[in-house]
């Protein structure tokens, strides 16, 4: 017990004959420099860093369609959805919109969905991508603004995902690579519910809408329009998107006079 206690009491015998006090290492002063935590730089990187696609983070489904059948003949839709908690990208090929994909509060509550269709008109055929940006709830009138610039950043993202993922189809039609690309913006703003040509999907796809319009400035040109009456130029005969079409347009005229 003797030799116990004194070995209790030595570390307070030595503190009393500390002649002096290390300040710097003492636990119970609190003059060290709080340090300040590092913030994560992750959302702002993700936001305004550069939009890269990754294929191995993609789920395709084909739902109904055959991967090589032409859009020109059949219906062709694209229905693009991803989560921000895992980065997983989910595309679905089918005749009509995925709505079964476009379930649940989150999405409803997020609204970051990408719908595309394949349209022959007069024997040319387009991919006319849509987008909302606000409308449906008042959160997403706050940000239509940060909406319109992040959908507009993330599209040629969203692009290469319909290429890779329908990859047998522009395989066995490459020429589908130099269609058109028309974007809807979908908006209850006025100013951000517009319609624009981000010319060929091959360019669209790499650079954007600026380079790919600069890149054939002639092909900056109003909505091409499906003939009156019935025929065999164009098809399908209604749009497959079920959202409103009032738009307005961001169109240029070429040399002459515009083509429709």
């Amino acid at each position: 017990m003797g030799s116990a206690a004194a070995t209790f009491l030595l570390p307070v015998q030595l503190k009393q004959h500390s002649p002096c006090v290390d300040l710097k290492r003492s636990p119970l002063l609190a003059f060290r420099k709080p340090r300040r935590r590092r913030q994560s730089t992750a959302p702002v990187a993700r936001l305004f860093g550069p939009a890269i696609f990754e294929a191995s983070k993609m789920k395709v489904l084909f739902l109904g369609v055959n991967e090589e059948n032409h859009p020109g003949k059949l219906p062709r839709t694209y229905t693009l959805t991803h989560s921000d908690i895992t980065a997983k990208i989910t595309l679905a090929i089918s005749h009509t919109v995925n709505r079964a994909q476009l379930q649940g509060w989150y999405n409803r509550l997020q609204r970051d969905e990408v719908v595309a269709e394949w349209k022959k008109v007069q024997g040319k055929m387009s991919l006319h991508v849509h987008c909302h940006i606000s409308g449906g709830h008042f959160l997403l009138d706050l940000i239509a603004n940060l909406r319109y610039y992040i959908f507009n950043k993330e599209l040629p993202v969203v692009l290469k995902a319909f290429v890779h993922g329908d990859e047998t189809l522009f395989n066995n039609h490459p020429e589908l690579e130099e269609a058109m690309v028309w974007v809807y913006f979908h908006s209850n703003l006025p100013e951000f519910n517009q319609v624009e040509c981000w010319g060929p999907l091959r360019d669209a796809a790499s650079t954007g809408p600026r380079k790919a319009g600069e890149a054939t400035s002639s092909s900056w040109l109003c909505r091409p329009l499906r003939c009156k009456a019935d025929c065999d130029c164009c098809f399908p005969a209604r749009s497959l998107i079920p959202w409103q079409h009032d738009f307005q347009e961001v169109c240029r005229e070429s040399a002459g006079q515009p083509q429709q």
